[in-house]
């Protein structure tokens, strides 16, 4: 199984700007990369990050924690400036079309992934497998159909479902916390502080961010003090 990853390499995670500050939300995109490509890793695929911009394996690792991906000094990756969809269709047409492989599609915010999760999203029989994200998204595909193509505008879910259909694609569906929730908003920080031990999670809490409870509900506050220099 190929795994491809989408990364916008360049100002990250804007919706998070009321918690977090640039170079913070970079570094934070970037731990989650790297969390996820190691769990593509662990569940025996092999990884490549679609991105704007070549990254190199010393930008991108998180907290003195080195992960070799093929062994490489820099994570494979395909360069590719167009918008998602343009871009992730060009992968498909390349991989699936012409060389007969079966692609996933693994977005780069899905930090609560593990390799147990990713194992039973590949694993799964159809022509098109999709993950679907709160709110209508994909946050992963696996495609085995040459004549299938991606469109990431608006309830991608429910237009997937429908390019499945009209190619006579065998579609089926992934049911999945971990993989429905990707890190866009400042509540979804709570959950990777509640259910993760990666580099994401570190670096949340070197940046003084923890868990704040007030009136029953489960928030994300700042410490006074944090280890971040």
């Amino acid at each position: 199984m190929h795994a491809v990853v989408p990364f916008a390499a360049e100002n990250p995670k804007t919706r998070l700007a009321g918690v977090l500050e640039p170079a913070e939300r970079e570094r934070l995109a970037r731990a989650m990369l790297v969390d996820v490509l190691e769990a593509i890793e662990r569940a025996g695929a092999t990884p490549t990050v679609l991105t704007t911009q070549p990254l190199e394996i010393e930008t991108v690792v998180d907290l003195e924690v080195e992960v070799e991906v093929e062994g490489e000094a820099e994570i494979p990756t395909i360069v590719d400036d167009r918008p998602l969809t343009a871009a992730v269709n060009g992968v498909l047409e390349e991989r699936v079309v012409e060389s007969g492989q079966e692609v996933a599609v693994v977005m780069a915010d899905l930090a609560l992934v593990t390799p147990d999760t990713l194992e039973r999203l590949f694993s799964t029989d159809g022509d098109v497998v999709i993950a679907p994200g709160r709110g209508g998204g994909t946050n992963a595909l696996v495609v085995r159909h040459p004549d299938f193509r991606v469109d990431y505008h608006g309830a991608s879910y429910l237009d997937h479902r429908n390019r499945a259909t009209a190619v006579d694609a065998t579609l089926e569906t992934v049911d999945s916390f971990r993989l429905s929730t990707d890190i866009d908003e400042p509540a979804d920080l709570v959950e990777v502080l509640l259910h993760t031990d990666g580099r994401a999670r570190r670096v949340l809490e070197a940046l003084g961010l923890e868990l704040s409870i007030s009136e029953g509900r489960v928030g994300v506050g700042r410490s006074e003090t944090t280890g971040w220099s």
